[in-house]
């Protein structure tokens, strides 16, 4: 439930009513589910009801066809589409409201619970929900990661770090076959499942160098032209098309096509995500506000904020037009949150500190700036510079305790410099960017994503250790002692909820 604060107090029992009967619509039905080799063509224009609202994804190649597109149609051998992690009523991603309801409606028998990473492990009795807890609780699936790592070349990297697996609890990580000390030594991770539409922010070129290191962007074998590692969470394929090879390899257990690469290429990038419509506040592009998944069509891909132009100016209208633009005090009282949420991420200063990616940059540690330092891309909140962060979502001391996932003890070598803040030995809940580099700089290290579309895809961050848009709130002001009073926090969360 939403709760308009004014003066730290919750609007009367009346909103909570309304909000109540808007709620009971909002949970996702059978009839929201794309499965694969679904005969319907897929529209120009898609729409869905979440708990906040009315999410929207354009389709801008128009109404297309679905019989034997490679978006649609199995690719492999268990069964899965792209489409099956990629849910257009979850902002092309993945909720968990949905993960369960599938579960409830096939009884455990939809290919999205293949055995190969759609349960904790695939030894595991597949009947049992308790062997899927971890993407029934969390909505996360298992990464499998080669260990030492390789180059984009296939070269061998020698790491800088040892890894010992301290806890696992889904045994996948100890393993005879699937395990670190198996003939092939894996590492397994657990992730979320990253939303694939807004693909041209995704992919946008925002420096011609890696600030976070210095060195030149990576090239794209294939085109010649610059990549940047903004794709996956842990940056292991550069490109939209290395990352349908990985993704049909290890999720879909299939060996793509050129034909169909080029296919999923094309489509993938014709795809726009965003909230269109709010349960409070109405419309996103009412009142003069410029919300919604046309303006990011429409909009250059890749801008950095500067002064005058912050993260989520499109919203910034609702402060001044609200008064005049809403159809009840409710509402207006709403868009003026979002209004000052906006402004709360785009200036309101703290210290960051303790987080390799940001205070290892020479920028100081601690050092003094807003959300909008990180999250600086125009209309995503994405990071216009390759976004490998260590927010402390993984990393102890700061991860939240999470028992159901595997812990893991990296120790740096003799011979190369510890990480930059934890010492030379780290536990971590995921090495991140770590297992794709073997740096112990990388350690937690995650890829920051695009903000759009977030009230359809809950849970939040990588390993989901976030429930609710709240949550992302309260880790923030909790990790860096931000100190946001009430209102503050339900600013930030109702901006948040009609991105």
């Amino acid at each position: 439930m939403k709760h308009l604060l004014r003066s730290g107090v919750v609007v009367g029992a009346c909103i909570a009513a309304v909000v109540a009967v808007f709620a009971a619509d909002a949970p996702r039905t059978t009839g929201d589910w794309w499965s694969p080799n679904d005969p319907r063509p897929f529209p120009a224009v898609n729409v869905y009801r979440n708990a906040h609202g009315v999410s929207t994804v354009l389709n801008t190649g128009g109404v297309t066809p679905t019989q034997g597109h490679p978006f649609f149609t199995p690719l492999g051998n268990n069964g899965r589409a792209c489409v099956t992690c990629h849910q257009p009523s979850d902002g092309m991603s993945l909720s968990v409201e949905t993960i369960r309801l599938r579960w409830k409606d096939t009884n455990g028998k939809d290919p999205l619970f293949a055995a190969i990473d759609g349960s904790n492990c695939p030894p595991l009795p597949q009947n049992d929900p308790a062997s899927h807890s971890l993407l029934l609780n969390r909505g996360l699936f298992r990464v499998a990661r080669e260990w030492p790592p390789k180059t984009p070349d296939g070269r061998t990297v020698d790491p800088q770090f040892t890894i010992e697996v301290i806890r696992d609890p889904t045994g996948c990580n100890t393993h005879k076959q699937y395990g670190l000390t198996s003939a092939t030594p894996t590492i397994s991770v657990y992730r979320r499942p990253r939303p694939l539409a807004n693909v041209k922010y995704i992919t946008a070129i925002g420096f011609a160098f890696e600030p976070k290191n210095g060195l030149p962007l990576p090239i794209d074998r294939e085109t010649g032209k610059q990549t940047n590692f903004n794709i996956l969470a842990d940056a292991r394929a550069f490109t939209l098309r290395d990352q349908a090879r990985d993704a049909i390899r290890s999720h879909l257990e299939g060996k793509p096509t050129d034909a169909a690469l080029d296919t999923l290429m094309k489509f993938e990038q014709q795809l726009y995500s965003a909230q269109s419509h709010d349960g409070w506040g109405g419309s996103v592009t009412a009142g003069g506000a410029q919300g919604g998944p046309e303006h990011l069509r429409d909009a250059a891909a890749g801008e950095l904020q500067y002064a005058g132009s912050p993260v989520w100016k499109e919203f910034l209208p609702w402060k001044k037009t609200a008064a005049e633009g809403a159809s009840n005090k409710e509402q207006q009282a709403f868009r003026e949150s979002v209004a000052r949420g906006a402004e709360l991420f785009a200036n309101r200063t703290f210290l960051i500190w303790d987080a390799a990616g940001i205070t290892s940059m020479q920028f100081g540690n601690p050092v003094r700036n807003s959300c909008a330092f990180c999250h600086n891309m125009q209309r995503t909140g994405m990071d216009v510079a390759p976004g490998q962060v260590d927010l402390g979502t993984t990393n102890e001391p700061f991860a939240k305790p999470a028992p159901d996932l595997p812990l893991f003890k990296l120790t740096c070598k003799q011979g190369y410099k510890p990480h930059p803040h934890l010492g030379r030995v780290v536990y971590t809940q995921d090495p991140g960017y770590a297992l794709s580099t073997g740096r112990c700089i990388d350690i937690g290290k995650i890829t920051l994503q695009q903000m759009r579309g977030l009230a359809a895809r809950a849970p939040y961050f990588s390993n989901g250790s976030a429930a609710t848009l709240r949550e992302i709130v309260d880790y923030y002001d909790q990790r860096y002692n931000i100190r946001f009073t009430e209102q503050e926090k339900q600013d930030l969360t109702n901006l948040m909820s009609v991105l």
